[in-house]
């Protein structure tokens, strides 16, 4: 594994201003079964992908409770703990009824169980990075936000962070406790959340973006995209996920698998330097203009 390319390329963050991270990191939602729920279909091959992070120089790794549920976050202690300088993010606050389906829970007594019993799983005293995974709109905002405060204040997390939030809710969030991360949809072909990019940018808020490998149609023959891959010898979604990680010096891809064969791929990416010219000529075709 020492002559591959590592996510070391990819330079480094410091969640929270005090927790740095290689800015590639890791996914674990698919080391789980179809519909991201139950036991992986592999196990031995997602056992196999969580023993070659390290070996890949993957520090960050992001999972929920959810995921399974409960099964990432138990595949990963199994595997990884002690954890060592490895910094493990979670989330809580979204119910699983079955596979496929996601369902908000916002209560507070909801939050700090899912806190609690990520702790027990993950088998840590406090976890290094716990986000909230949507705001339920069925719950006070507010509610939310202080249960969180609370939880650094007890310091059964180090930091916490937001998903799938705008600007004005994690200003608002900022008003009741510090906002370390926000995690969003974001990629080439989506571009939803360019304000928010730009306000933690602007404000030292790491990135997180979900699914950031997408390429949509971008990558068809003969396309700008297609040239720049064949020029530099890669694959689209390296390509794309390149284009993620020059976007911002905030932004952490955590482009997630369940095989070895494409963490590897994946974690190539980190090496490959695209041009200004080509970051923006990636752009340019991504938003129609090209």
């Amino acid at each position: 594994m020492a002559t591959l390319p590592t996510a070391s390329s990819s330079g480094r963050f410091a969640i929270g201003g005090d927790l740095p991270v290689n800015r590639l990191g890791f996914g674990a939602m698919r080391i789980t079964g179809p519909g991201i729920f139950g036991p992986p279909q592999d196990r031995p091959e997602a056992v196999r992908t969580l023993q070659t992070l390290r070996d890949l120089d993957i520090d960050f790794v992001d999972t929920a409770d959810a995921y399974g549920p409960a099964v990432s976050e138990d595949l990963l202690a199994e595997v990884l703990h002690p954890y060592g300088s490895m910094v493990i993010a979670t989330k809580g606050g979204l119910e699983r009824p079955g596979p496929g389906r996601w369902v908000s829970n916002g209560r507070p007594d909801y939050l700090r169980r899912c806190v609690e019993e990520s702790l027990r799983r993950l088998k840590v005293d406090r976890i290094d990075l716990w986000q909230l995974h949507r705001i339920d709109g069925k719950v006070p905002q507010d509610e939310q936000f202080g249960v969180i405060a609370e939880f650094l204040k007890e310091e059964l997390i180090r930091h916490a962070g937001l998903s799938q939030v705008g600007v004005e809710e994690i200003a608002a969030a900022r008003k009741v406790f510090p906002v370390a991360t926000v995690q969003n949809l974001y990629n080439l072909t989506d571009r939803s959340s360019e304000d928010v990019v730009t306000y933690c940018e602007e404000n030292g808020i790491g990135f997180i973006p979900w699914y950031p490998l997408a390429n949509g149609n971008l990558a068809r023959p003969g396309t700008v995209m297609d040239g720049i891959a064949k020029k530099l010898g890669a694959t689209p979604s390296q390509i794309a996920l390149a284009w993620v990680l020059k976007r911002s010096p905030v932004m952490l891809p955590i482009p997630g698998t369940g095989k070895v064969a494409h963490l590897v791929e994946n974690t190539a990416a980190a090496a490959i330097v695209l041009s200004d010219e080509d970051f923006a000529a990636l752009d340019a075709q991504a938003r129609g203009e090209g």
